[in-house]
């Protein structure tokens, strides 16, 4: 009987552990974050374009990227856009439409805020037209009733994101000249007015600071350090991941990519995430292989402190947007490259 009675508790014992593991990967794997950003959908579906299955079917291109394991959005917002299909819309108000569809179907959200009319990158971080001839204090204010009243317009129509980007690909800083890493004091106190104006909205929103080139540790440390001498308030670290634009296969600097994202997350004790990745949609095998080494590396970052890997644009198919770096085929079906984000 005590024999019977021990097997039997072991066996209980090994059904919950066993339950309890299998739970435990399942709650990582659901809190990885698989993205895509889609700022481009709502003009490619205004001018008809239309999204296939590989099947032929045609299908609304979220559910499409959501059959790939794609389980974030994440959008941009321009302050007063033009209607470029391309380089305009992205408006506060067309941002809340396209948050409250994908959030419909159980999406996560990402709102970028470029803090301009149109694109800011590194190469270009322009005032918006309305803010062109504010003064410093002026752009303080500016930068939180922005960042402030789009979140709030956002969690008024149910959708409160889970992560709030302030500035996009900020290496040389944000609303030049006067947010320029030259003065950085005064970077670091518009940022940090996009980081009250986020928490005020909802304190468990988290704030990216992201820049371009993740493989290069050098440059990160170098902004990041800055960061940390004058006080910027942030939650994570974004990176921008692009072999293409390195002129490189991603093969020759995918492990200064690992170690970047892992000295970030120590150094700074931060989580980090690649928030925007693409490649050549022609090598659809490279691609996939890039973009499960990319989410490896993430994986990689000790403590759970990689969140996830967003590709940019995916659905923005070359004979639309002229973009090489989609991961979409000329006949409207998704590339194969996608399906890196089902495992």
């Amino acid at each position: 009987m005590k024999k019977s009675l021990k097997i039997i508790s072991f066996l209980i014992t090994t059904a919950i552990l066993f339950t309890s593991c299998k739970s435990k990967m399942a709650s990582e794997k659901d809190s990885f974050s698989k993205g895509a950003d889609v700022g481009w959908l709502p003009q490619m579906e205004a001018t008809g374009y239309k999204f296939y299955d590989a099947d032929g079917s045609q299908k609304d291109c979220l559910q499409l990227l959501k059959d790939r394991g794609i389980n974030t959005i994440r959008l941009r917002v321009w302050v007063n856009p033009n209607d470029d299909k391309a380089s305009g819309h992205c408006s506060p108000e067309e941002t809340v439409v396209m948050a409250v569809r994908a959030k419909k179907m159980g999406m996560r959200i990402m709102i970028d805020f470029h803090y301009s009319d149109s694109w800011a990158d590194p190469g270009k971080q322009n005032k918006p037209a309305a803010w062109a001839k504010h003064s410093f204090p002026e752009l303080l204010t500016d930068v939180y009733q922005h960042t402030y009243d789009v979140l709030k317009m956002l969690k008024k129509a149910g959708v409160t994101p889970e992560w709030v980007q302030v500035g996009n690909e900020i290496p040389g800083g944000m609303l030049w000249p006067e947010g320029s890493t030259d003065n950085f004091s005064q970077l670091a106190q518009l940022l940090n007015k996009g980081y009250e104006a986020t928490k005020a909205v909802d304190p468990k929103m988290k704030v990216i600071v992201h820049l371009d080139e993740g493989n290069k540790n050098e440059k990160f440390r170098w902004f990041f350090d800055k960061a940390t001498e004058n006080n910027v308030k942030y939650d994570v670290i974004g990176l921008s991941y692009y072999p293409f634009w390195l002129k490189t296969d991603y093969k020759e600097n995918i492990s200064d990519l690992e170690n970047n994202l892992k000295d970030m997350a120590s150094r700074y004790n931060k989580e980090v995430m690649v928030v925007e990745v693409g490649g050549d949609y022609t090598l659809e095998e490279n691609t996939k292989e890039m973009l499960e080494a990319t989410i490896k590396a993430v994986k990689n970052v000790p403590n759970n402190k990689g969140l996830g890997v967003i590709y940019w644009e995916p659905q923005g198919e070359k004979s639309w947007s002229g973009y090489q770096l989609n991961a979409w085929l000329p006949d409207g079906k998704p590339s194969p490259a996608l399906d890196a984000f089902k495992n």
